[in-house]
């Protein structure tokens, strides 16, 4: 279980810096309008993103 978890950080840490380390002017002009979003916009993008995860924990297994 531990290694499924270290291995689980690692695919989000590497799907997670694929952008700014192929399109860093992209991601930073992304970053910029996101912090310009008001607070339930980002909790409905938070909240998406975990049903997602959910979803697609449950489909794998």
């Amino acid at each position: 279980m531990p290694e499924t978890l270290v291995i689980a950080f690692g695919l989000f840490f590497l799907l997670e810096g694929i952008l700014p380390l192929i399109f860093p002017s992209i991601w930073r002009e992304t970053f910029k309008k996101v912090t310009e979003f008001n607070d339930g916009q980002i909790r409905f993008f938070g909240f998406f993103s975990v049903l997602l995860g959910i979803m697609l924990i449950l489909i794998a297994n």
